[in-house]
């Protein structure tokens, strides 16, 4: 859209009648005059919408450090004074934690200690599925016209990499230990990604260790000590981590070798 803006006001407007009073010459430069200070104004638009998207990880940051986070062993006692809308205080609350960049694993590991394993890992799904379409958003709003009009060279061919990602290329970017889960989500957002399958892989990869996280939550709150198949799942998120890494490199391999050379 913005490179159509920017022929559009590059464009000179016909003008059949002839010349108007005054010269021609004065009208035309008044005219990309105007143009150009129009562009410059949209231009500068996405760079005050990127420093915004900045300013509010930076401010999320600070928050993070400054702000102690609670006890899990504490947190049952919230779920009994909700009563009914516990589980949708769980989601919305957690989605909440989430897109401010709160690790998921601290998220997952209270939902476990306040509802058990099985509800704590799908109130936990939930809020990750939440948290990633929000913070999707937010990415594509305030991130995306920038990045889009300044990637170049290898960038640009990182982003196009993103625009034809399935399902399997966002559970392979989501299961790699690079970043925090809020933080990826608003990565993803600026990139040409596709929500459907960024919602889907996100969603997918999460759901090993969830259930595993859950667990080992679960354990800290009830008796009985922790119960080992509870690592089963996040163990087989690990080596499935290892398989679509090994798998997306191959395939980038490949397409390079295909790539006719300049």
């Amino acid at each position: 859209m913005i490179p159509a803006v920017r022929r559009l006001l590059g464009r000179r407007s016909p003008n059949p009648a002839g010349p108007p009073s005054g010269g021609a010459s004065g009208g035309s430069a008044s005219a990309r005059g105007a143009g150009r200070r129009v562009w410059r104004v949209v231009a500068t638009s996405s760079a005050l919408r990127f420093g915004m998207l900045l300013f509010l990880l930076a401010g999320f940051g600070v928050m993070l450090l400054l702000t102690p986070l609670p006890d899990p062993a504490t947190l049952p006692h919230l779920a009994d004074r909700l009563g009914g809308f516990a589980p949708v205080a769980a989601v919305l609350g957690g989605a909440l934690l989430l897109v401010a960049l709160v690790p998921r694993t601290f998220i997952t590991l209270a939902a476990g200690a306040i509802f058990g394993m099985l509800p704590g890992a799908l109130y936990a799904l939930g809020a990750a599925l939440l948290a990633a379409a929000v913070g999707f958003a937010v990415g594509r709003l305030l991130g995306r016209d920038f990045v889009a009009e300044r990637v170049r060279g290898r960038l640009a061919r990182l982003d196009r990499w993103f625009t034809r990602q399935s399902v399997f290329g966002v559970m392979t970017v989501r299961l790699l230990p690079i970043s925090g889960f809020g933080l990826v989500s608003y990565g993803y957002g600026t990139t040409g990604a596709r929500l459907l399958p960024f919602l889907t892989g996100s969603v997918i990869a999460s759901a090993p260790t969830a259930f595993g996280y859950a667990a080992l939550g679960a354990a800290v709150t009830s008796p009985g000590g922790i119960n080992w198949y509870a690592a089963a799942p996040a163990a087989l998120g690990f080596i499935a981590s290892a398989v679509l890494l090994t798998r997306w490199w191959r395939a980038e391999r490949r397409t390079r070798a295909t790539l006719p050379l300049k």
